[in-house]
């Protein structure tokens, strides 16, 4: 298999995991609804931060030393898990409406960047991803792994910027429809709450199991 064949494989690979709704995507989708597009789009640059540093321990090796050291994967995973249900429950507490979000958005925005940052290397999916993935497409043959590791990491930020920025732009356009129905905005926010909490006990069980 070529290079880029090999590439093309992790692309595919790679968009296929993003895609599909999890704690990340929720996370993106609640911002954006509760804080509008830049708070949106604050939460996908975190989520793309996280993807980064991601890349970087799959290709310094960490993924290698989980895969020698399986003790280290079960707490890895039960704080990521822990983590995600702190965020619902705070979700589900809030009583924040659109409103009263809009003007403190700005203030927020750094916040909204570090909680998603956290929640990007916190969530057992990505780790899963790192541990199983990378090692099958960063290939001496190749050439420079570091170098190999750069491209991979372009690529995963790229995919992440292109769903996770789609969602947020999508939540802030429904939340103009929210403005004048604070309960409304409460219950999706709680859903969303929701959605995280279940996400994470799902993930749990179903590696544990």
């Amino acid at each position: 298999m070529s290079y880029a064949e090999n590439l093309w494989l992790f692309l595919l690979l790679l968009t296929g995991i993003v895609v599909v709704p999890g704690m990340d995507m929720i996370y993106v989708l609640a911002s954006a609804l509760s804080g509008g597009k830049r708070a949106g789009l604050a939460a996908t640059a975190g989520m793309m931060a996280g993807g980064a540093i991601h890349t970087v321990s799959g290709t310094l090796g960490a993924a290698a030393l989980v895969a020698f050291v399986p003790e280290l994967f079960t707490p890895i995973l039960l704080a990521g898990a822990g983590y995600m249900i702190w965020i619902g429950i705070s979700l589900i507490r809030s009583s924040i409406t659109v409103e009263a979000v809009q003007a403190g958005a700005t203030r927020r925005l750094s916040s909204t960047f570090g909680q998603a940052l956290v929640t990007c290397l916190l969530n057992p999916k990505a780790y899963l991803f790192v541990v199983a993935v990378y090692p099958q497409f960063l290939r001496p043959q190749y050439g420079s792994l570091v170098l190999q590791g750069v491209v991979m990491g372009i690529m995963t930020m790229a995919v992440q910027g292109a769903v996770y920025g789609s969602v947020a732009l999508a939540g802030h356009g429904a939340r103009h429809a929210l403005v004048a129905n604070p309960g409304v905005t409460k219950a999706i926010g709680r859903g969303a709450g929701l959605l995280l909490i279940a996400a994470a006990l799902f993930t749990l069980a179903h590696e544990l199991t």
